[in-house]
């Protein structure tokens, strides 16, 4: 099932004006509205390729339709759980526009399956990482403020990369980054992290920038902002160098932030507050991987577990 095939207008229209409803009225990201996007395009695809012309046409069978073709697939629970909840906006929103007769989204049920927990590294796992980067050179000194940045903060990797240096409050332990929705939120940062940071900002920043101009904190050896795909890589290489063996991900480092102020007694809403998240039901995901993590530890160590 692939989304790559044009749609026709009947479908392309519509989705284009819901884009612009995300972008605009509800000021969701880019990020955000392509996933959107994605999902939606993938569903017309399908219906589409199955003989239904146009939105208007989708009812309760078809998206059950869909979201077996999905499981024979092998597809996710949490992709199959993400292309309901992409229906159910849309199809709410074809409404409210009088779009559609019928949503047939009413009644249909997000998939039922169990959560996947978070791949989280552990506190001497981090410390490798971390040791990684030559701060002999001036690109390791920047690897390793970021490093030490995004696991002193817990920040996205799109927070990081579009950190500007209005943002950065070092001198009181403190940054303004820019989360989901365009919302503002400050996050205290260690010393260490700090530390790193400023040794980078004197250091090494200066260097890259060169003569040209840019807001972006982190740059990229040719002086311009550093890409989500730029730390991804070099994430990928210093996971490797510190013989990390799992799928680590720069969102890994976020949720060992979350997972180990748990771990250490922080209160989850303190946890919620400082991820930027809207619901404390997305920490609490944390709370299971913390509980897990408390148990191997006693089975390991309690003589008599």
């Amino acid at each position: 099932m692939s989304n790559d095939q044009p749609l026709k207008t009947a479908y392309g229209d519509q989705l284009g004006d819901f884009a612009n409803y995300l972008a605009v009225e509800r000021n969701l990201s880019a990020n955000t509205v392509d996933a959107y996007r994605s999902d939606l395009r993938l569903a017309a695809t399908y219906w589409q390729q199955h003989g239904i012309s146009d939105w208007q046409h989708v009812d309760r069978f078809a998206v059950l339709s869909l979201l077996a073709s999905m499981q024979n697939q092998g597809r996710a629970a949490e992709t199959e759980s993400r292309m309901v909840s992409s229906l159910r906006q849309f199809f709410d929103y074809l409404s409210r526009q009088e779009l559609i007769s019928e949503n047939p989204m009413k009644l249909v049920q997000l998939p039922k399956g169990r959560r996947k927990l978070p791949t989280v590294l552990s506190e001497s796992e981090v410390s490798r990482l971390l040791a990684v980067p030559d701060t002999s050179t001036p690109l390791g000194i920047r690897d390793r403020a970021m490093w030490e940045l995004m696991y002193a903060t817990g920040v996205r990797v799109s927070e990081l990369v579009n950190l500007t240096m209005t943002e950065l409050h070092l001198a009181v332990g403190l940054i303004q980054p820019r989360g989901k929705g365009d919302k503002e939120r400050i996050i205290p940062v260690g010393d260490i992290a700090s530390d790193w940071v400023q040794r980078y900002l004197t250091q090494v920043r200066p260097r890259l920038l060169k003569k040209q101009f840019s807001t972006a904190v982190f740059l990229n050896a040719h002086g311009r902002q550093l890409t989500r795909q730029g730390v991804w890589k070099n994430l990928k290489r210093d996971v490797l160098a510190a013989g990390i063996t799992k799928d680590v991900t720069p969102h890994t480092l976020r949720h060992s932030f979350a997972t180990h102020l748990l771990e250490h007694g922080a209160d989850l809403r303190v946890v919620q507050e400082l991820l930027g998240h809207a619901d404390i039901a997305t920490t609490q995901i944390y709370t299971h991987v913390s509980k897990q993590r408390l148990t191997a530890v006693y089975q390991k160590y309690h003589p008599r577990a």
